[in-house]
């Protein structure tokens, strides 16, 4: 039996499944190897691979930056993935797909359901959910999981950039009228992982296909996360700056953001039994590990 297949290189979800994977064959690939910007070759990396199962945790994810690199990103998030599908199809093993909560316009007052209208609003939305419809239809042993603003103790993340930033200005300017659900990507990782458990103790089952909301329980604006960031580093005996709300369009971007965020993990609750954490244990654990690293 081959390994599980864990793409997404030294991104942050990809490092947390192999890290949580607790004696499972598991195989990271991703660049210069496996690269969606090089898809002929990819065929013979997954036959020389010959997975069991794959969990896509690779994708194109500079909003800004796909504003104007559409085909990169639609490469990444649609093309890519609706390969890794078709490979799954023919190899009849389930595929595990990392989505977003920008497939969301944000106009919603509640937390989005995974049946609520989509209306991405800018091009990595767009090609995310063009992604999720194409491994969808690809592959009957799909699951797609939502997700959304994802941080680790390490990587690129809007954590650790505040932390960075508090490092350099007295005071920083935050968006406070943007909502949505900080997730820990160990957390998603570990919730994937129960996933890949549960299918390898019971076989597939039809209630997992299609797709579900994963993301950190409990919702916090932008300036809310940052403000909680120094609080707790503030505890911590650390210097932090003065943070003040201001609102989206006070910082103009290429893409536009979702105003709302916010995902309901009801269902995901409901067929796996899973719940991600509340993000202030998370955060709080998360900086605790940060702040333990040498300077």
């Amino acid at each position: 039996m081959g390994p599980i297949l864990i793409t997404g290189g030294t991104g942050q979800v990809a490092r947390a499944l192999e890290a949580h994977a607790d004696g499972l064959a598991v195989l990271r690939v991703g660049r210069p190897d496996f690269d969606f910007d090089n898809l002929a070759a990819l065929p013979a990396i997954l036959e020389a691979a010959s997975p069991r199962m794959i969990l896509n945790a690779a994708a194109y994810t500079a909003v800004d930056k796909a504003e104007s690199e559409n085909e990169a990103a639609d490469r990444a998030n649609h093309v890519g993935p609706k390969l890794l599908a078709e490979y799954c199809a023919r190899k009849h093993i389930p595929l595990i797909h990392i989505s977003t909560d920008y497939v969301f316009d944000g106009s919603k007052t509640e937390p989005y359901v995974e049946t609520d209208p989509t209306g991405p609003t800018g091009v990595y939305g767009t090609t995310k959910l063009a992604g999720e419809h194409a491994v969808l239809a690809a592959n009957p042993q799909t699951i797609v999981l939502r997700t959304a603003w994802v941080y680790a103790a390490e990587g690129k993340n809007f954590v650790l950039t505040m932390l960075n930033a508090a490092k350099k200005m007295p005071k920083l300017r935050v968006v406070g009228d943007q909502v949505g659900n900080p997730t820990l990507a160990d957390d998603l990782a570990r919730a994937m992982l129960a996933i890949v458990a549960k299918i390898d103790a019971g076989g597939w089952r039809d209630e997992y296909r299609g797709v579900f909301h994963a993301s950190g329980t409990g919702s916090t604006s932008w300036h809310g996360l940052a403000s909680e960031i120094f609080r707790i580093s503030a505890a911590q005996g650390n210097a932090v700056p003065d943070v003040d709300a201001i609102a989206t369009a006070d910082w103009p971007t290429p893409a536009k953001r979702p105003a709302n965020s916010r995902l309901d993990g009801s269902k995901l609750n409901h067929v796996f039994g899973l719940a991600l954490p509340q993000w202030q244990e998370s955060l709080a654990h998360t900086l605790e590990q940060i702040f333990a690293k040498p300077v």
